[in-house]
This record gives C-alpha cells, sequence and structure tokens, in this order.
C-alpha cells in the first residue's frame, strides 16, 4: 500500500469505472455476433472484460470455435456501440466529481483504457470529461500488450512523467487489478462490473465510486 503523501497521479480505468458501458459494448457485440449467424451469451464476455475489444471479440469466437476477422469484427461491434452511446451511456454517479476533485487537489488525472480511441473519444465526451481534461489518456493502439499486462498502466506513468509508485488506480475488474499490480501502482477496485468478493487483489475495495474518496486514493 502506498503511504500518504505518495501519489501524485490517479489512472481511471474507463469502462465500468467512469462510464456504464459494459452493458452497452456487450450488446454491441451480441448483436454484431448475431449478424454473423452465432448466438452468444452475455456471460461469454465476462473472462475477457478490461482486455481490450480485439480479445473480447475473439475470445468468444474462439470459445465457439467460429471463425472471424477481428478487425472487421470489431469495425462493426463499434458502430453499433456508437449508435447507442448518445441514449444509453451515462457516467456513474459521483464519477465526474472524483475527477474533478483529483484535479483540484493537485493531483493528475489520466484515462488508461483497453479501449480503441475511437471508443474513449466518445465516452469521454458524452460524460462531460473531454480529452482535452486529462493529463495523459492511453488506449489500446497505445501498446501491444493489454490488460492484465502492466503496459496500459506503465505507459500512463511514462506520460505523465512519474513513476509507478506515484500513481493510483481506480479500477473494476480483475485484469485491471492484476495490471495495477503488476505496474507496481496502488489499486482502488470499484465493485461495479464484478462482486466485491473477486476483487481481493486490490489494496481497497469500495462499492461505488461514489464512495471513493481522496483519502482512499492516497492510501490515508
Amino acid at each position: 500500500m502506498a503511504a500518504t503523501g505518495n501519489i501524485r497521479a490517479v489512472v481511471f480505468d474507463m469502462d465500468g469505472v467512469l462510464t456504464d458501458s459494459e452493458p452497452l459494448i456487450c450488446a454491441a457485440a451480441m448483436a454484431m455476433f448475431q449478424e454473423l449467424g452465432l448466438v452468444v451469451q452475455p456471460e461469454d464476455f465476462t473472462p475477457f472484460v478490461g482486455t481490450g475489444e480485439n480479445k473480447y471479440l475473439g475470445g468468444v469466437a474462439e470459445k465457439y470455435g467460429f471463425p472471424v476477422d477481428i478487425p472487421t469484427a470489431k469495425k462493426r461491434t463499434y458502430e453499433i456501440y456508437l449508435a447507442l452511446v448518445p441514449e444509453r451511456l451515462h457516467a456513474f454517479p459521483g464519477a465526474v466529481a472524483l475527477v474533478r476533485q483529483c484535479r483540484a487537489a493537485g493531483l493528475k488525472v489520466a484515462v488508461a483504457s483497453s479501449a480503441d480511441a475511437i471508443k474513449i473519444e466518445a465516452n469521454l465526451h458524452k460524460i462531460g470529461l473531454p480529452p482535452a481534461e486529462w493529463d495523459a489518456i492511453v488506449g489500446a493502439e497505445d501498446v501491444v500488450n493489454k490488460k492484465p499486462a502492466p503496459d496500459i498502466f506503465l505507459a500512463a506513468a511514462r506520460k505523465l512523467g512519474l513513476p509507478p509508485g506515484a500513481c493510483v488506480v481506480v479500477e473494476d475488474a480483475i485484469n485491471g487489478i492484476q495490471a495495477a499490480r503488476a505496474a507496481g501502482m496502488r489499486c482502488v477496485a470499484v465493485a461495479q462490473s464484478f462482486p466485491a468478493a473477486r476483487l481481493g487483489a486490490a489494496d481497497l475495495v469500495v462499492g461505488r465510486i461514489a464512495e471513493v474518496t481522496l483519502g482512499h486514493l492516497v492510501g490515508a
């Protein structure tokens, strides 16, 4: 656990932390597969939450032995997803306020997501935290290895100009917690996508992002 005062930046995962987007990308992926003639279930995607859309789609296709062209499948999934964003995407209560509270406290803020830039930008604009309001943004295109590898979080630290130990990660997914720990960063998990009992590898588990305080983030 990081000591109080060591934390200088907060690195937020996006899907499932800032935005209630997990159900939307799942619905879009299911619709894409159905267009191709394959009926899949929401729980098929659970092991791949937080790993990026290539693995999210590819893992399910592999489970069913269903060959797909991932770039084409991802393009169509994003088309369906982006059509859902205007009416159905929302920030989790308290998420925007927490980001702004961090900035007001003098902490740098970053987004580190396994999603592609097109999804990151759409989500952040929709919730009123556009890319210009962040000190750093790292997405799928910026690294080779996605979560649970630490690369995305390490890239965020580099963009922020800080050592990993000066950063705390806010995550919702098991793969993301593993990535944060591998990066040597403090991790606060919010039980918004997985039950709290499955998030025990984090330094701290909080029920909802609305309940997260600056004290939780800096290790007070």
